[in-house]
């Protein structure tokens, strides 16, 4: 299905690339306080329906402004200077002076007095950020809810839900609230609101966009992203992020060209391998295989070679598996009791299932991640990405945790519904999601674009290219609002 119609009552400038703001903001035809303005009518206009940006922060934020010409000073030849643009901070990052919840009913109040490392350079690069969008209870979830602000809304139908955890952020893109969102991903959770709500999420090689998270910095399975409306928006925001910080010992050197004048550059002879359910991984619902089929002709008519073709994966599901359970057992297991006291049942079961674990139970995930690593990049040495579904379904209801079935097949555990997620994590290679088309229902489907060892830029450039070729917009909407 081509692209539903859709209207846009906001600002103008809401309705713009980010790219372009900054361009506006650099020639000064526009003011930051402006941009400001318009964020912030914008969030009043749609947050009743959506529920994204569920703490702003109004008064630090035109207080920041005063800052800028400070750092422009020192960072405004950055090829990433953002000169005043407004974004989006997700509510598992620190940010001084703001509340920031983490979606836990035991953090309702939590006011911190310091600011993510992350944030602190992208503030320190130009952006100004306008609040914190909303996630499941420390990002544990692919629908986006908690006991603190409630349900986030897909834009498209706000019967349904916005994908997890990154879904407030998704949700503020496609609505217009904002031009560039932070996420965070370990199991898709940038990937899958993205796809869900028609956006970019990029979730690039560990150390790409900061760290790993605090206080377990070393670990590179849960890390932060650039969401964005479309290609070029997220390579701009992927150079805001990136660059070697001490503060977070994974965080990479800068590239030698940036990502943005990378995406100038036509790549030519584009080899796309295509894997519809990752050699019958994952379950995939016929609407979205039909969806999938259909863009893969259309790319290999227009001149991108596409093969169906997919590396044989031992010992996936159990590695990922275990991968993810350290990340519970390292982060959430260690939280105050006073917070543990809230956590939800998925929560607590993250944290037991990390904690059973025997460590040779971990030896093997080492063992076999290493393997799984190398048969992908001896598979991409003949293609420039494979690419896979982000999920199996369109968006359920808002009200539906997690969907029980999938094409038929039972989902004994809510991660199993998104198994798509776990290659790229477990073999820590960047990993693009991106529109690919719509259902008849009129819902966005996403495509996933793994590419190899620390292969941004490529995957930037196959992105774009299939941007182009299936022209299928990135501008704003306003929530479909169904009763």
């Amino acid at each position: 299905m081509t692209k539903p119609t859709s209207t846009f009552s906001g600002p103008d400038l809401c309705k713009l690339p980010a790219r372009e703001v900054v361009d506006l903001l650099k020639n000064k035809k526009v003011s930051p306080k402006e941009l400001l303005d318009a964020s912030y009518q914008r969030i009043a206009q749609v947050e009743p329906a959506v529920n994204a940006t569920v703490t702003q922060c109004p008064e630090r934020a035109y207080a920041s402004l005063e800052n800028l010409e400070t750092n422009a000073k020192k960072n405004g030849s950055h090829e990433a200077w953002l000169g005043g643009l407004p974004i989006g901070i997700k509510d598992l990052t620190v940010v001084s002076g703001v509340t920031t919840t983490f979606g836990s009913y035991g953090l309702r109040d939590f006011v911190p007095e310091t600011t993510d490392a992350l944030v602190e350079i992208l503030e320190e690069r130009g952006g100004v950020v306008v609040g914190k969008t909303n996630t499941p209870e420390f990002g544990a979830g692919g629908n986006t809810f908690n006991q603190v602000f409630g349900y986030t809304r897909n834009p498209w139908d706000t019967r349904k839900n916005a994908g997890g955890s990154s879904g407030g952020a998704a949700v503020s893109l496609a609505t217009g609230e904002v031009w560039l969102s932070q996420g965070s991903d370990l199991a898709g959770s940038l990937r899958t609101p993205a796809a869900y709500n028609g956006v970019c999420g990029f979730r690039a090689t560990p150390g790409r966009a900061g760290g790993g998270p605090d206080p377990a910095a070393f670990l590179m399975e849960g890390i932060s992203g650039p969401m964005a409306r479309d290609v070029e928006d997220t390579a701009l925001f992927l150079d805001a992020m990136t660059g070697f910080d001490p503060r977070m010992p994974l965080s990479l050197e800068a590239p030698a060209v940036s990502f943005q004048e990378v995406l100038k550059q036509e790549k030519k002879n584009i080899r796309i391998a295509f894997s519809p359910d990752q050699n019958g991984f994952a379950p995939v619902e016929s609407n979205i295989r039909n969806i999938m089929a259909q863009a893969m002709a259309t790319l290999d008519s227009n001149g991108l070679r596409v093969e169906e073709a997919c590396p044989e994966l031992p010992d996936l599901y159990d590695t990922y598996v275990s991968l993810r359970g350290i990340h519970y057992g390292a982060i959430n297991a260690f939280a105050p009791d006073s917070v543990k006291a809230h956590f939800k049942q998925t929560l607590q079961d993250n944290i037991a299932t990390g904690q059973a674990q025997t460590s040779q139970d971990i030896y093997l995930a080492m063992r076999s991640r290493t393997d799984l690593y190398q048969r992908m990049r001896v598979f991409l040495e003949n293609y420039d990405v494979l690419a896979i579904p982000v999920v199996g379904l369109e968006p359920g209801l808002v009200e539906e945790e997690y969907p029980l079935f999938v094409d038929g097949q039972k989902t004994p555990d809510y991660v199993d519904w998104l198994r798509f997620s776990f290659l790229a994590t477990t073999t820590a290679l960047p990993a693009l999601a991106m529109p690919i088309g719509f259902t008849e229902s009129g819902m966005p489907v996403g495509i996933q674009l793994i590419g190899p060892p620390r292969g941004e830029a490529v995957v930037l450039q196959v992105g774009l290219a299939i941007e182009r070729v299936l022209n299928l917009g990135a501008e704003p909407i306003d929530p479909k609002i169904i009763s």
